[in-house]
């Protein structure tokens, strides 16, 4: 073959090789988040839950960038400085376009009422994702889960996950606290996937004020349930909590007089108990 006419063609290959590098790093989706930097995103939608509790959508390019089990930090200016809360998001890690946080607001809490002050196009600063629980499929073969409140929504995050992959055998049992039933955040989701995967994922409700006809648990969350709800201690199981400190610290010596390992101050990711 001629000679010029190889040259010709590895030339025009390696232009092609090259261009299609370049189309392939420049055309990407980069994740909406940064660990480096602050970003700012529009509110989308309002969707209210309870009186006191909404989801707020807020657009993004692309990905949020988040793994199951991180949260988000999540900045607005109050009264002249920056205020900073750390929010898990409800949207799976691979929806494009927009996320989904369920914020409880509170008449003192300086960051919640921004946010429910919030108009459509409004925005707020997020940065991440953060946090040190990284799930990965049957990372054990049992996940027991005690929640209180918004505190659903980490745990809520690896409910999803666990259950959307057919792959994943993780068995889950889940605690949640609430003081009344219009306050159970995210009941129908749940008990439509209790209902959906009978064998693999449980809930069971407490409620402080519970109405006439309940069958659930009534008042604290007690060391008894956690021994009839959740698996016992071993190396192939994990505790995942999250909710009001004084919940949490209640329910951390419930779990010791169970025989399971004391929670550290700072939860690390082989923890078997983990606090959010």
């Amino acid at each position: 073959m001629d000679p010029q006419v190889i040259a010709t063609f590895v030339a025009g290959l390696c232009c092609t090789l090259v261009i299609m590098y370049l189309f392939g790093a420049f055309s990407g989706k980069k994740p909406a988040l940064s660990t480096e930097e602050w970003r700012a995103f529009p509110l989308r939608e309002k969707i209210e839950v309870s009186d006191s509790t909404h989801i707020y959508r807020f657009e993004i390019p692309g990905t949020l960038g988040i793994s199951t089990g991180q949260h988000v930090s999540v900045r607005a200016p109050v009264n002249g400085r920056q205020v900073m809360r750390s929010y898990t998001p409800i949207t799976d890690h691979d929806v494009e376009g927009y996320v989904d946080l369920m914020v409880k607001s509170y008449p003192t809490g300086n960051l919640s009422r921004v946010m429910n002050e919030l108009k459509i196009g409004d925005t707020v600063e997020m940065k991440g994702p953060k946090g040190r629980f990284l799930y990965e499929p049957n990372m054990v073969s049992r996940i027991g889960m005690i929640a209180g409140g918004t505190g659903i929504t980490p745990c809520y995050q690896v409910i999803k996950a666990v259950l959307q992959n057919p792959a994943d055998n993780t068995k889950l049992n889940l605690i949640y606290a609430n003081v009344n039933e219009d306050e159970i955040l995210l009941k129908k989701e749940l008990d439509a996937l209790a209902k959906q995967h009978p064998t693999r994922f449980s809930v069971y409700y407490f409620l402080d004020k519970p109405p006439a006809n309940w069958t659930g648990g009534t008042g604290f969350v007690t060391r008894e349930a956690i021994a009839e709800q959740l698996p016992s201690p071993s190396e192939s199981c994990r505790i995942l909590m999250c909710g009001p400190p004084p919940m949490m610290e209640a329910m951390k010596k419930h779990l010791v007089s169970l025989d399971f390992p004391p929670a550290r101050t700072i939860s690390k990711a082989e923890d078997i108990v983990f606090v959010f």
